[in-house]
């Protein structure tokens, strides 16, 4: 049993802002800024990759609100949504879950990408075959 099912299951307290038939959204123990909160879909599932239609409907519109609600709540200028598949991608509860990271004109917190030296043309070619 998943961290997240425990949560689900009331076995572990969580500070929730959102709930429905669906899904729950509660604090992150970890705020990356405050107001980090994770989206779960209340049936287990591993990652993104895993989820059926429903449940990422389920979880997309959850997220689009507790990001307004954030926004609103706390003055949040803009938000990241960010959702981790598999290890390698750092993630490290093995029940989908998503990221709604409010962000704020002066916070610290940082995604950087570095750019690769890539042959696009064969990638998209790779992809599309």
């Amino acid at each position: 049993m998943t961290l997240f099912k425990r949560i689900i299951d009331g076995e572990i307290p969580a500070k929730v802002v959102y709930e429905d038939d669906d899904v729950l959204a509660f604090l992150d123990i970890s705020q990356g800024t405050p107001g980090h909160t994770l989206i779960i879909p209340k049936e287990e599932t591993a990652s993104l990759l895993t989820a059926s239609p429903e449940v990422l409907t389920a979880v997309s519109i959850a997220s689009q609100h507790v990001a307004k609600l954030l926004m609103e709540k706390l003055g949040a200028s803009g938000v990241n949504i960010l959702s981790n598949a598999n290890a390698v991608a750092g993630q490290t509860v093995f029940h989908y879950h998503v990221h709604v990271i409010p962000r704020y004109d002066h916070d610290e917190l940082t995604f950087t990408f570095k750019k690769h030296e890539n042959d696009i043309d064969r990638i998209h070619q790779r992809i599309t075959q």
